[in-house]
């Protein structure tokens, strides 16, 4: 079969660190050729490029999340700018990501919400100005883009008709928007990336949506260590974090290949060669 790719995750994150030799080791299994692994922040760029060092696999992209805007320091444009310049492993071109919009933290998240202990809530303004920066440089330098969107489609959509874009399109990573706006997304360049996530109860909307989808612009991703599938589904384990909280172990890519197959009336080695030729188109060979 071919080997699958996965669009997005964070294999950088602390949580995964305990967990990173056993984690390899069931993703070459799978088996894996890739997986962008995209940072968040100035803090975790070198660590991202750290990974492209060590395992092969890996993809790397460096983003300032919308999360992370009001945190920023003064000069992380410089910053990004100095990390996109150092060379990488095996001849690879950096990914711009996570970037993009969030209206959810600023409208519907606790204050007390654990994720964003420590994190200034940037306004949509400040988020806006930062995402369009570094979708600028995207598209000067055709670089990838992952894009990071929560309830805030049409402010993403007005975004992205008025700037530039890589030639090469950009991912609208775990896409839960509908698929009236899909089709939108998709003239300007969008790949949509499915995570097992969506395998729940809850989201049979947005399964329909990627049911639908165009066949070269669909991916599959895992977020890990986010977005966990449902219970039932899980083929992959590992300890909770620190605080308790559940852990998605990467190697569930596989769960979201079985799930979007299904969704599409496909076998999984037919989709798994669909997709890598449309990760080949999106991220490069």
């Amino acid at each position: 079969m071919t080997p699958l790719c996965d669009a997005h995750n964070h294999f950088q994150d602390d949580w995964l660190r305990p967990h990173r030799d056993a984690v390899a080791a069931d993703l070459a299994r799978l088996p894996l050729a890739a997986a962008v692994v995209n940072g968040t922040c100035e803090a975790d760029w070198a660590d991202v490029a750290a990974l492209a060092e060590t395992y092969p696999w890996v993809r790397p992209s460096f983003g300032l999340h919308p999360w992370d805007v009001g945190n920023a320091s003064p000069h992380w444009r410089d910053a990004l700018l100095h990390r996109l310049a150092q060379p990488l492993p095996r001849g690879l071109a950096p990914a711009i990501g996570e970037i993009g919009l969030d209206r959810w933290i600023l409208d519907h998240a606790r204050p007390d919400d654990p994720r964003l202990a420590g994190l200034r809530r940037a306004s949509l303004d400040e988020q806006q100005t930062a995402f369009r920066w570094q979708l600028e440089l995207a598209a000067a330098r055709n670089l990838p883009v992952s894009i990071h969107c929560l309830e805030a489609w049409g402010p993403l959509l007005e975004t992205l008709r008025t700037s530039p874009l890589p030639a090469r399109g950009f991912l609208l990573h775990a896409y839960g928007g509908s698929a009236e706006m899909a089709e939108t997304f998709a003239s300007l360049g969008a790949f949509f990336s499915f995570n097992a996530f969506f395998l729940g109860d809850r989201h049979a909307a947005k399964r329909a949506v990627f049911a639908r989808l165009p066949s070269d612009r669909i991916l599959v991703e895992t977020d890990a260590p986010a977005m966990l599938p449902p219970e039932s589904e899980i083929r992959h384990r590992l300890p909770p974090a620190p605080d308790g909280a559940a852990i998605n172990h990467p190697a569930n890519l596989e769960v979201a290949y079985a799930g979007l197959a299904a969704l599409r009336g496909l076998s999984v080695p037919a989709l798994a060669a669909t997709v890598a030729a449309n990760f080949r188109h999106c991220f490069g060979p």
